[in-house]
């Protein structure tokens, strides 16, 4: 189906552009004007054959964040200029480039047509709009400012993708130099080494330990290719299994945070999330009792939402919400100290959202130490490798040059 590109207008004099799907070009006005659209410019879109390419394997995608991101911050421009939210979805529909969204915006637009509120339309499908996300938009339909929710929202889930980024980079780095320096020793000791035992083998002379320890690996690395293949699948399948079960996922969770050197970045993560998350969906209006719930679902990790869990348990019972964090040994005392005094005052989500800053700077600090710090131990461990191998594969060298000069 032909793609038309347009500018129009919206009743409240808002500039928009986009791309719409149509057999005609009158078609596609059509559809632009029942929009309650004034269509100022509008042309045939010629094909390009990688974009083709890209949409046929993004259609087989799903949501992403970055669409999530995206949406939120239109619809609050749309709502906050007065235009309806049938209208304003329809619109984003338009623009979506995700073909998977696109679908998901057209069925909520038709829900919300029906009768249906904007949380519940939203809520039909939560692989595109987790559970954090309808609870806000709920909050801002009772409160009558779903455009301040959706700006809120936006601010949180680009704040949530830096600390995402931030992780992932912490991570990357060490994974990508460890992989090379497997693949590499990997490659030295099935191709390179049987070389050498060629030649070591014409000398006839006894090989030192070293260097047969080494060429001994190497022939069983070649021999049993396929266990040095198939091990790390299964060993990956096997952590997957172990993972789904329930003592294994809170076990793995629990292990995680104590970690060496990772342990500390993951905490201090997890706090910076849970601050975040409560933070924001106590500004927002959302009830105590259930923003804990949303919290716990979407913390991420088994032992944060037990702990938050025990929380809302000791607020149901008339107690507070630092004390149980305190006691699960998770959150530092500087943030069960801060949780008190925000209670105390009754600006719990402005401290929550301080704690939040704070934490998101010390990630950023935590990574880029973890990254100086393994720089210099992956290279040292990498030429501790090559090393040895070097040294082992020219010690028959030495012994053969020492023996040709006893004999000369």
């Amino acid at each position: 189906m032909p793609v038309f590109s347009y500018k129009a207008k919206t009743s409240a004099g808002l500039m928009m552009k986009g791309v719409i799907d149509a057999d005609v070009q009158k078609s596609a006005v059509d559809k632009l004007r029942a929009q309650k659209l004034v269509v100022l410019e509008i042309a045939e879109k010629q094909a390009d054959p990688l974009g083709v390419i890209k949409a046929f394997f993004k259609s087989k995608g799903k949501v992403t964040s970055k669409d999530l991101v995206l949406f939120s911050r239109q619809l609050s421009t749309l709502v906050s200029a007065g235009v309806p939210i049938v209208q304003s979805l329809g619109i984003l529909e338009t623009q979506a480039e995700n073909p998977a969204f696109k679908a998901v915006l057209s069925v909520v637009k038709s829900d919300i047509e029906s009768g249906l509120s904007i949380s519940d339309a939203l809520r039909k499908h939560p692989d595109a709009f987790p559970e954090l996300y309808t609870s806000m938009v709920k909050a801002g339909e009772l409160g009558g400012i779903l455009d301040t929710i959706l700006e809120r929202l936006t601010n949180y889930m680009e704040s949530s993708e830096a600390l995402k980024a931030k992780v992932k980079s912490a991570m990357m780095y060490p994974a990508i130099v460890l992989s090379i320096c497997a693949l590499v020793t990997i490659f030295l000791m099935v191709f390179v080494i049987p070389t050498f035992k060629n030649i070591f083998a014409s000398f006839g002379a006894e090989l030192p330990l070293p260097t047969q320890i080494l060429i001994d690996v190497s022939d069983a690395m070649k021999t049993y290719w396929y266990v040095l293949v198939g091990a790390p699948y299964l060993a990956y399948k096997g952590f997957l299994k172990f993972y789904g079960t329930s003592f294994g996922h809170k076990w793995v969770d629990a292990k995680s945070l104590h970690a060496p050197i990772f342990g500390i970045i993951l905490k201090k993560v997890a706090v910076a999330r849970f601050t975040r998350t409560l933070g924001t969906l106590i500004k927002s209006g959302v009830p105590i009792m259930q923003a804990l719930d949303t919290v716990a679902a979407t913390a991420g990790n088994v032992v944060i939402a037990e702990a938050v869990m025990l929380t809302r348990e000791s607020i149901r019972e008339g107690g507070h919400l630092s004390d149980p964090l305190k006691k699960s040994g998770i959150f530092p005392n500087m943030v069960t100290s801060m949780i008190s005094v925000g209670e105390e005052t009754g600006a719990l989500d402005v401290m929550l959202s301080k704690i939040a800053d704070f934490y998101d700077q010390e990630v950023d600090t935590a990574v880029k130490g973890l990254t100086s710090l393994i720089e210099p131990i992956v290279i040292v461990v990498m030429g501790i490798i090559i090393g040895t191998i070097v040294v082992a594969m020219f010690m028959p060298m030495f012994g053969l040059g020492e023996l040709a000069g006893k004999q000369g």
